[in-house]
């Protein structure tokens, strides 16, 4: 066992403390003694660190518009009932105002489209950070009201036939009607393949798959003339979400859609990802 320090650990050690971490460590052994010893205290210490870099990035490489936010992991697992407080979330950088932004408003673009283009931007800047983030947080930082972000991505995504990547899609949360239209129209309608839905909806191959068999479950309890309840109880889904579907179905119809096709209807799959779905179906059996 150490006996003695030198000279120079004597003068010197003590500055290696002298830092956020040393202040954390004294924090702890002052003011809450029951944490347990030093190597405890400097574990916790060196996480609350972990988290200030990463929640407070540093912004001077910020560009003039650009703001820090922190939102919901995309990969976080979702649950019912979960709160936001066990939930994972992440740091990341969105373009709140652009230079062109300024051009644009004095060539006269309306300011509803361009709220709703920055409502598109800052979802699809979310998720390449590996974020997800909700309505409310867009109103928050538009300053509007959350319908009229919910207003503005369902005319975008109808626009564009594109599904933007936000909490409710990504993690199959709550009414979102839109992107389960988008995939089923791509899936079924435009012959999309199952790899080429999952990469332009930002949704699993499982997602993909519940969104096939779900819709096709739907589609043969409504031939047979079986009304919202009684479908909701066959597939074990809420009368809800049967409505949902039951629009989708009957949009076809005044489209002209033979539905006893889209049920024969087989969603191709690329080559190369046969064997993941193959397995994925496994799995479920």
């Amino acid at each position: 066992m150490k006996t003695h320090i030198s000279a120079n650990e004597a003068t010197y050690g003590p500055q290696q403390y002298k830092t956020f971490a040393g202040a954390l460590t004294a924090f702890f052994s002052e003011e809450c003694p029951q944490l347990g010893g030093m190597r405890t205290r400097q574990v916790l210490s060196s996480a609350i660190i972990s988290m200030v870099n990463k929640y407070y990035p540093e912004t001077s490489h910020l560009k003039p518009g650009q703001t820090p936010w922190v939102t919901t992991d995309k990969n976080a697992t979702k649950s019912y009932g979960k709160k936001i407080s066990q939930t994972p979330l992440v740091s990341i950088i969105l373009d709140l105002v652009r230079a062109e932004d300024i051009q644009e408003r004095k060539d006269g673009k309306k300011l509803r489209d361009m709220k709703k283009e920055a409502v598109a931007r800052m979802l699809k800047q979310s998720y390449e950070q590996g974020g997800c983030m909700t309505s409310v947080e867009l109103a928050i930082l538009l300053k509007i009201s959350p319908p009229t972000v919910g207003k503005y991505i369902k005319e975008w995504e109808l626009e564009h036939n594109e599904v933007l990547p936000r909490r409710g899609s990504i993690h199959d949360m709550g009414p979102t009607l839109t992107h389960k239209k988008i995939i089923i129209e791509k899936l079924f309608i435009k012959k999309l393949s199952v790899q080429q839905v999952s990469r332009e909806t930002y949704h699993s191959f499982q997602a993909i798959q519940r969104y096939i068999s779900k819709f096709k479950q739907v589609l043969i309890c409504y031939k047979k003339d079986m009304n919202i309840n009684e479908i909701a109880k066959v597939v074990g889904n809420t009368p809800r979400l049967i409505k949902e579907y039951e629009a989708i179905i009957l949009e076809y119809k005044d489209r002209g859609f033979v539905l006893e096709q889209i049920i024969n209807t087989d969603a191709k799959v690329d080559s190369q990802y046969e064997t993941i779905i193959n397995d994925l179906n496994s799995q479920k059996n």
